[in-house]
């Protein structure tokens, strides 16, 4: 057995697909099918169901990939404490970050790139649930989340500021010339929201629920860029936390701020207590907090 198999398996978890793993991996297919039957072969076990194409991980595969990611984090992060034994900050950030986080991350990844310019960054736009659970398992090494369900005696944590809210809109489609609007003036706009049961929307439904209002909204979406594609083709507006940095993408949005509008549970970075922890993770949480303290 040797690293490079534990990477492939790891491949072939993320992209569900035989020839996406293996150009990642920067090998053939057929290569990257060989050297996990030998994988196979050496532990004894089936560790992919295979049909015409991948079908998923049996029962005892899971169980492998779990120890293939502990040791794949263990190995990433012994060359990075080497290298900040030697003064130097160096590998991949693994970021996971909540859908509309009312902290603009590349505030983040901009600061640590100019602090550390041999970093690589990997970020995830995860649920604030899926971000803790691969922060337990050392699939990230950071977290921006809410801070509701935080387990404090297994994560640190550093609040950030209060998530306001504002209504982002096209110039060219609508106009508002209030320098704040209220919920109720709201209710009745084509608007774009994120899908039901996203932590951000709760907190918009629980805003207009609080006023007796009910909004009907004309689209849904867990994805962003979506959202973003939306309002610029004028099919809708959509609330979005200020400071995100969204508005900024073109000339014509517009970000207003919406009265008594913040979510329900604060933001902030999360960073798991427990070793193996890297070196990269402690570096950026420090940088991070003196960021914000400044």
């Amino acid at each position: 057995m040797d690293i490079k198999q534990l990477k492939f398996l790891i491949a072939l978890d993320e992209t569900r697909h035989f020839g996406q793993a293996a150009a990642r991996c920067h090998i053939t297919q057929p290569t990257l099918s060989m050297r996990l039957r030998n994988l196979e072969q050496e532990l004894g076990l089936e560790l992919v169901r295979r049909g015409q194409r991948f079908e998923g991980f049996s029962a005892e595969g899971e169980r492998i990939l779990a120890w293939a990611r502990s040791l794949m984090a263990a190995h990433d992060g012994l060359y990075a404490e080497a290298a900040a034994c030697r003064g130097q900050l160096v590998g991949t950030l693994r970021l996971g970050v909540v859908p509309l986080a009312g902290f603009d991350p590349m505030r983040l990844v901009h600061l640590f790139a100019q602090e550390h310019p041999g970093l690589r960054f990997q970020l995830f736009a995860l649920s604030s649930e899926q971000i803790l659970e691969r922060l337990g398992s050392n699939q990230l090494d950071l977290g921006l989340s809410y801070l509701d369900r935080l387990d404090r005696e297994h994560f640190d944590s550093l609040e950030l500021a209060p998530t306001r809210m504002g209504l982002l809109y096209d110039r060219r489609h609508f106009q508002f010339t209030q320098a704040t609007l209220r919920w109720e003036s709201l209710v009745e706009l084509p608007l774009g929201l994120l899908s039901a049961g996203m932590h951000f929307r709760q907190s918009i439904d629980h805003s207009f629920r609080s006023r007796g209002l009910t909004p009907l909204p004309r689209l849904e979406t867990d994805a962003v860029h979506q959202l973003l594609q939306a309002v610029s083709a004028g099919l809708c507006c959509s609330i979005m936390p200020l400071h995100n940095g969204l508005a900024e993408f073109t000339e014509h949005l517009t970000l207003t701020p919406i009265e008594d509008a913040h979510t329900l549970a604060p933001l902030g970075l999360i960073l798991r207590r427990s070793a193996p922890r890297s070196a990269l993770a402690d570096a950026c949480f420090a940088e991070a907090r003196a960021l914000i303290n400044a």
